[in-house]
């Protein structure tokens, strides 16, 4: 399978990466600084690491399932950076703490696509954001059996939290109906699919907040 992800691709599929984990990092230690003046250092590379698994992993799972959905019909996808989309992130997220995340998209390249293949390969993206919560919600519960005051324990409860919100976050942003984003695609293809894959990730995202006290609760079972 690898091997079908070009020299090109992986190194393109890389910088969009980083400079997502950058662009995040710097939306969330934005304001964050030391009694010198300058960043925190540990605070920044802590959340620069804890972005790289989480905000790059979904990044990179969500574009290549589009790519093998895609294949799987035939077809060949490559994933292809945006240069000015990449500058434009990181710029936000520095400038205002808010991240555009809109690193490229995987390029599809077929002389035609029927609605069905369209909408399939569409919401591979998003599903595969959604499945992702799941081993981020065991690392947050591994965090939670090994403690929130041990150093390890804490590292991993973050970084669970911080998986689940920015997968539902990405599977909720990709799935909206607009311009050439997931949605629109879905949506046109089933809308019961478009309709289940919306709520879902806006639960995901509710979960991940823990609005209600219901993700508390299914700690509790752990403790």
């Amino acid at each position: 399978m690898l091997e079908k992800i070009t020299p090109q691709e992986r190194k393109e599929i890389l910088i969009a990466w980083l400079a997502l984990a950058i662009a995040f990092t710097l939306a969330v230690t934005r304001g964050s600084f030391s009694l010198l003046g300058g960043i925190d250092i540990p605070y920044f590379l802590l959340y620069f690491v804890v972005s790289l698994f989480t905000v790059g992993v979904g990044f990179a799972v969500h574009e290549m399932a589009h790519k093998f959905t895609a294949m799987k019909y035939g077809f060949w996808a490559e994933f292809r950076k945006d240069n000015q989309m990449l500058v434009v992130a990181v710029a936000l997220a520095a400038l205002v703490g808010v991240v555009f995340a809109a690193p490229g998209a995987t390029v599809i390249y077929a002389p035609t696509l029927t609605r069905e293949q369209n909408g399939k390969i569409s919401a591979a993206g998003p599903v595969s954001n959604l499945l992702l919560c799941i081993p981020f919600f065991l690392i947050l519960v591994t965090g939670v059996i090994m403690g929130p005051f041990s150093m390890i324990g804490g590292f991993l409860m973050l970084l669970g939290t911080f998986g689940m919100m920015i997968n539902a976050m990405f599977a909720f942003f990709n799935l909206l109906p607009v311009s050439i984003l997931d949605g629109k695609k879905v949506l046109a293809w089933n809308p019961i699919v478009f309709g289940a894959l919306f709520v879902l990730s806006l639960v995901m995202i509710l979960l991940s907040y823990d609005y209600g006290g219901i993700l508390s609760g299914l700690l509790s079972l752990f403790l």
